[in-house]
């Protein structure tokens, strides 16, 4: 998108949705009573109140960069997850890869992506108080919320570790001790069903309170695979929540939640969006690449195995083709308990959070994403991940020195195991297209390959290549075409981790209208790893053995060739030499964060602060086995469990902010920069993801962090910030009548990574493929976003009767979805609008409500990624390096895709 176009489109935004009013949150997750809130439906988004300091107060003065969203505001967006709430917060981007229950939320262009189970992310999520330690587990239908807090930048003293880039806070309904309810149907294209509602009411007067919350969703998928005659990316899911509320005393308040989701889903297909063979027409002039005339020849193997591109040339016909009886279906079950106490103990007040819970996803999948079956997970109950977590948490706050001082202290624990199973195997059909793979690299003639026979070659092909290459490459790709159904049996992986930490978070007036806040928090951290291996692919230690003399050769060629055949035959380090190694690892870490806050009121409307935050997120382990050792020439022993280890990332942040607030009109300005140092990048690595360490440092390294060599650029200085995160974002709330409400957003963040660039705190060499970072904007990070929306809801004559017009959008400037960003993986601006229209009742008792989401049908992906196995190099190599390294590039792309427009109504009743 042009800038011009760009700024003419932010130009005609309306507006968006007022979040809702403040609720009394007499019991709820607030730790204070709301003394200057105010009760009841209001649409000014200053008057909603919030907790994000552990007190409650109106959003207005809070001196922190804060959005809350009340239920009006989500119902009216039509977000049932926090991912749809991406529409209505401009610094905020969820986004989902191979797996929905491992998503990854950004705030600020900082985040986490990618499917990686030993990796937290960097926006901490809390529902109801209990922290989610994965951003997935908060994906699920959430029924109905009283509010959504998101926190932008380091939360670590109150949030605790892993909020290095923020926080998501939900809070949902409480029961209540007056009978009500509420019951909801929705109907949609793709054959949506939704049906959702809520029953509460008391159980002993004014003592004990219940509620129930259910939803029930199930929708048909947005990809059509057209070799299995069945679709991709569905829904079929229900939630439900029981909660009591007992108020023992006006000073005792006990609330206990129990929780259970269940989701059996066809997730996530992906289609083809590059498929051009590029090549270097001129060597040695660097910075030109032609598209290859006869096609790419990874294609063109494809095609000779039975493959089918319905996506090739349109990725959003929507169409996919994966291998059949591999058109998985996995379950993802997640559920818990939780008990919250509030006790006011004379002028103090305790707050107790304790929670026990249990999440477990199966990993079945066809990881080529296509219909030749090159790699895939099996559906053989060997591949999921499950988590099993305690937390507790206590909190004494109260007000001394004649209400001058507001102080907190608190203690934190939590407590989790988690168990990976992986059966990561290469296909039945594995063996002839990697063979083809060698073949056509040694030559491009298609006359030369034929996958029926023993490597990939016709009897013109055999007789040319030994005569080319020699018989031991030859028979290297003979050995290579029978690497068919082999690889991992059974991988497990035991992590235990344990977190504890001490806090304190204290207000001090020094004035009515000067605050200054104070906070500390030290977090020790512990993680231990016990992983076992069972693997049955005897192809790659043959090949280890037998090419190693021509990786010592001095003919460049044939060390070439040896290389690329033993890299095909034990990527992600897939080797029986793995059955029955054991590995045994651990490590300990403690960290000091905080925060300090200088407030001032001018006047009653006006609040101005400046803060600064430490941040930290732990380090821990990837818990795959590609990243054993560095090589995969190398055969991983037991002394290799050291090589999953990632190290902790911190920040430093920096904000100024002001907020405004009258009756008709809010503001909200913050001035923002946050400094990473050892900033943990998720990466694919051609099979999985895996965490790189990212600093900058402080001397030059002469350009050796972008060039093609991952062992040059050692840093034998300091090391230091490696990406930093800076811009500017804008908050305005218009209330012109009390029917109409227009708000606007807008988020500038230049978040990039530093210059002379290396792979960990140790200074590393920075990895060959990530070249392209020095200086660069980071992955799923625009630099510009704006969102708006409108809300009206005018009398409709007389009768109580109320109409809603709701529109919004968000527009989001170019960026580039993958973690290496390649030229292939970028992605054009794009405009997103919603829409809902609808009547509703006296006292909204019912409704009637058209909708449409992603109205415009605006095609946009949400990540990109290499094709495993599908080719290697990027145009972004060709142009950058060109011959000899890379005169070819051939790798294959994919992507997950947003969703397209859906429509429907909905019919609403409360009571």
């Amino acid at each position: 998108m042009s800038k011009s176009a760009f700024l003419l489109s932010a130009a005609v935004l309306a507006g968006f949705a007022a979040p809702a009013a403040a609720q009394n949150l007499r019991g709820s997750a607030a730790d204070a009573k709301p003394s200057d809130a105010k009760s009841g439906d209001s649409p000014n988004t200053a008057d909603i109140v919030v907790t994000a300091t552990r007190r409650s107060e109106r959003l207005s003065n809070v001196p922190i960069a804060v959005s809350a969203f009340g239920q009006a505001a989500l119902q009216n967006s039509g977000a049932t997850d926090i991912r749809q709430m991406t529409q209505i917060a401009p610094s905020l981007l969820v986004s989902s890869t191979g797996s929905e229950a491992n998503a990854a939320a950004r705030i600020r262009g900082i985040g986490t992506v990618g499917d990686n189970p030993g990796l937290e992310s960097s926006v901490a999520v809390f529902i109801d108080g209990i922290y989610r330690s994965r951003t997935g587990a908060g994906l699920n239908d959430l029924g109905e919320i009283e509010r959504i807090e998101v926190l932008r930048g380091p939360q670590g003293t109150l949030s605790g570790r892993n909020s290095s880039a923020g926080a998501i806070s939900i809070y949902t309904k409480l029961p209540e001790f007056k009978f009500g309810g509420f019951a909801e149907a929705t109907y949609g294209n793709y054959d949506a069903v939704r049906l959702s509602g809520a029953l509460t009411g008391p159980v002993i007067k004014d003592l004990l309170a219940f509620r129930v919350d259910g939803v029930y969703s199930k929708r048909d998928g947005f990809l059509r695979d057209v070799v299995n005659d069945t679709d991709y990316n569905n829904r079929d899911r229900y939630f439900v929540r029981g909660q009591l509320l007992f108020t023992v005393t006006p000073d005792l308040a006990i609330r206990l939640i129990g929780d259970y989701t269940h989701r059996d889903e066809k997730c996530c297909g992906a289609v083809y969006t590059g498929t051009a063979e590029t090549t270097d027409p001129t060597p040695g002039v660097p910075g030109d690449f032609a598209f290859n005339a006869n096609g790419n020849r990874i294609t063109a193997i494809l095609r000779s195995l039975g493959g089918v591109l319905p996506s090739e040339g349109d990725p959003y016909n929507r169409k996919i083709a994966f291998t059949p009886g591999r058109a998985y279906s996995n379950l993802t079950t997640d559920g818990g308990i939780s008990a919250r106490v509030r006790w006011n103990i004379g002028a103090t007040q305790l707050t107790s959070l304790t929670a026990y819970r249990e999440y477990k996803s199966a990993g079945a999948a066809d990881i080529d994403y296509g219909n030749v079956d090159i790699g895939y997970r099996p559906d053989d109950g060997n591949n999921y991940r499950r988590f099993k977590t305690f937390t507790h948490e206590s909190r004494f706050s109260g007000s001394i020195l004649g209400n001058k001082l507001d102080w907190l202290v608190g203690g934190y624990y939590a407590h989790e195991d988690l168990e990976v199973v992986d059966n990561l195997r290469f296909g039945t059909q594995y063996g002839a297209f990697a063979a083809c793979r060698i073949v056509a690299t040694i030559n491009p003639l298609a006359a030369l390959r034929n996958p029926a026979n023993p490597g990939c070659l016709s009897t013109a092909g055999r007789g040319a290549l030994t005569g080319a290459v020699g018989p031991q490459i030859v028979g290297g790709i003979d050995r290579l075409s029978r690497l068919n159904d082999l690889g991992s049996l059974r991988d497990v992986y035991d992590q235990t981790s344990e977190n504890w930490a001490f806090f304190t978070h204290n207000i001090y007036k020094l004035t009515d209208r000067l605050n200054v806040t104070l906070g500390l928090r030290y977090t020790h951290e512990s993680k231990r790893l016990a992983a076992a291996f069972n693997n049955n692919n005897t192809v790659c230690p043959a090949q280890q053995a037998a090419l190693a003399p021509l990786l010592r050769s001095t003919n460049a060629t044939l060390q070439s060739l040896a290389a690329g055949i033993i890299t095909l035959s034990c990527t992600g380090n897939s080797t029986s030499a793995l059955t029955g190694v054991g590995l045994n690892d651990r490590f300990k870490e403690g960290q000091l964060t905080g925060t300090g806050v200088v407030s001032w009121k001018p006047v009653d409307s006006t609040l101005v602060y400046a803060s600064y935050a430490r941040g930290y997120k732990a380090g821990g382990y990837n818990l795959d086995r590609s990243d054993l050792s560095a090589t995969v020439f190398a055969t991983p022993t037991a002394a290799s469990a050291s090589n999953l280890r990632f190290d902790p990332e911190t920040v430093n942040a920096y904000e100024l902010g002001l907020k405004y607030s009258a009756h008709q009109i809010t503001a909200n300005v913050a001035l923002y920069r946050s400094e990473f140092a050892n900033f943990q990048l998720n990466t694919f690595n051609g099979t999985n993801y895996i965490v790189q360490n990212i600093g900058g440092c402080d001397q030059s390294l002469n350009g050796a962090d972008h060039d093609n060599n991952s062992a040059t650029g050692a840093c034998t200085g300091k090391v230091g910030k490696g990406v930093v995160t800076q811009g500017v974002e804008l908050e305005l709330g218009l209330y012109p009548a009390p029917d109409v409400t227009v708000n606007l957003g807008y988020t500038l963040a230049d978040a990039k990574y530093q210059r002379d660039l290396v792979g960990s705190k140790s200074g590393e060499p920075l990895n060959a493929a990530l070249f392209l970072l020095p200086g660069s904007q980071m992955s799923n990070a625009p630099k510009h976003t704006v969102t708006s929306a409108v809300t009206w809801s005018p009398a409709l004559g007389g009768g109580g009767l109320t109409g809603l017009f709701y529109v919004d959008g968000r527009l989001t400037s170019d960026y580039n979805t993958g973690s290496d960003l390649f030229v292939e993986k970028a992605q054009d601006g794009f405009f997103v609008m919603n829409m809902r229209l609808g009547v509703r009742g006296p006292e909204q008792r019912w409704a009637v409500e058209f909708w449409a989401q992603n109205l415009l049908d605006a095609d946009y992906q949400q990540v990109a990624f290499n094709l495993p196995f599908q080719g290697a190099g990027s145009r972004s190599q060709v142009q950058a390096f060109g011959a000899p390294s890379f005169a070819t590039g051939n790798a294959l792309f994919g992507a997950f895709l947003a969703e397209p427009r859906t429509y429907g109504v909905t019919l609403r009743s409360r009571f």
